[in-house]
């Protein structure tokens, strides 16, 4: 990997449900995700903006990929790359961390809804205070502004008071972006979940 001035950054996601663990590989034989497990990332991977050929193994075997997809790479940006759908549908998502100016004391959320059998869905407080809503499968929200403290939230199905999942003790610090990563089946196993990692905008410098 190299570092100048138009390195951009990725990280991997597992998001496919029912799928084995993956082996990624980018242009052939540099493998970029070692048997990474549902509901799993990587760290961020630095590397030279360009084209890339993606190929996606099952953990520990290079005969034949699930899928091969060229991904493009624009210079200084950082993104998260999923592996999202049900086999035999199995797609590459990307999604962009932009990097955004931050308020003092503050932070940012978003949400991201990767179930593929979920409808639109609302992400609620307790009190009913709504943070995102019609956020259907594959919609990325913008970033919310918010108050880092520790959080509950429910998903809920937009236009109805069908509770989804609980999430309580979201616990968010300062001067940090946060993705809420839905993933998984309303509908069957594994249900759904929330995956709350820190972005990598957070930290890194493009």
């Amino acid at each position: 990997m190299y570092h100048n001035k138009k390195t951009s950054y990725i990280r991997l996601l597992h998001a496919s449900p029912k799928a084995p663990a993956v082996d990624i590989y980018a242009n052939g034989d540099n493998i970029i995700a070692d048997n990474l497990s549902y509901g799993e990332f990587t760290p961020y991977l630095p590397l030279m903006p360009g084209t890339y050929t993606i190929d996606i193994y099952p953990a520990d075997s290079t005969d034949m990929p699930i899928l091969t997809k060229e991904l493009s790479v624009p210079e200084k940006s950082i993104n998260t790359i999923a592996a999202i759908g049900e086999l035999p549908n199995l797609e590459v998502f990307v999604i962009n961390d932009p990097v955004e100016s931050l308020a003092p004391n503050s932070s940012k959320i978003r949400f991201v809804n990767l179930s593929p059998d979920s409808r639109a869905l609302d992400v609620i407080q307790p009190n009913g205070a709504v943070l995102f809503e019609n956020i259907r499968y594959k919609d990325v929200s913008k970033y919310l502004d918010i108050t880092p403290e520790t959080y509950t939230v429910q998903l809920v199905a937009t236009d109805t008071d069908e509770p989804i999942l609980y999430v309580p003790n979201i616990k968010l610090r300062e001067n940090a972006f946060y993705s809420l990563y839905a993933i998984g089946l309303v509908e069957g196993e594994p249900y759904i979940k929330l995956l709350i990692p820190l972005d990598g905008n957070s930290y890194i410098n493009v």
